[in-house]
């Protein structure tokens, strides 16, 4: 039985993520299934992209956090929800936002900067780590990561590829998608 020092897990961000990634078995074959996946899915970006937003749009709970002035945003906002839409230029803003961490998830190294660079993630959408302006229910991010895990995994079953790689990519993903889901779970405890 191997010792894990569960309070180094919340203080350790590296050690965390280390010990969830052997709990859960995601290896060098899953980050090369992932990193294989680039030629496939970064076309499908734009489409995947548009089904979230689709998605956040269709329910006030999640379309109520993109009213407000977004971070780095200089443009026109909406007045209210009802000005929504995937064409207003804040909502592109968003969506290039989102395009940008997909090419992340897809191209770089899972080295110490990609770890940081995931936990970040889930700090950016918390008052109490991350922009004080910023308060995402933990709900809504649950949601949004049960959404773009599902969207990937269509996207992926939909490419015409070997069945066996089409399963290594998909147990990747989901293996990832669990991992950056506690580095956005464990930013909210910390509120």
């Amino acid at each position: 039985m191997k010792t894990i020092d569960e309070a180094r897990l919340e203080t350790d961000l590296d050690y965390r993520y280390e010990y969830l990634a052997e709990f859960i078995g995601f290896g060098p074959e899953d980050i090369a299934a992932i990193h294989s996946s680039i030629g496939h899915l970064a076309p499908m970006f734009p489409k995947m992209v548009d089904a979230t937003y689709d998605k956040l749009l269709a329910y006030d709970a999640t379309a109520r956090h993109f009213v407000p002035r977004q971070h780095n945003y200089e443009g026109d906002v909406p007045e209210t929800m009802a000005d929504l839409s995937q064409t207003h230029e804040q909502i592109k803003f968003r969506k290039e936002h989102l395009s940008r961490y997909l090419m992340r998830l897809i191209g770089n190294a899972y080295d110490s900067k990609m770890v940081k660079y995931l936990d970040v993630v889930g700090k950016m959408h918390t008052p109490g780590a991350g922009n004080k302006s910023i308060d995402v229910p933990l709900v809504q991010m649950n949601a949004l990561m049960g959404v773009l895990s599902d969207i990937l995994t269509e996207m992926i079953l939909q490419l015409d590829l070997d069945a066996k790689i089409t399963t290594q990519m998909v147990r990747a993903f989901n293996k990832l998608m669990w991992i950056q889901n506690d580095l956005i779970n464990r930013h909210y405890a910390a509120c």
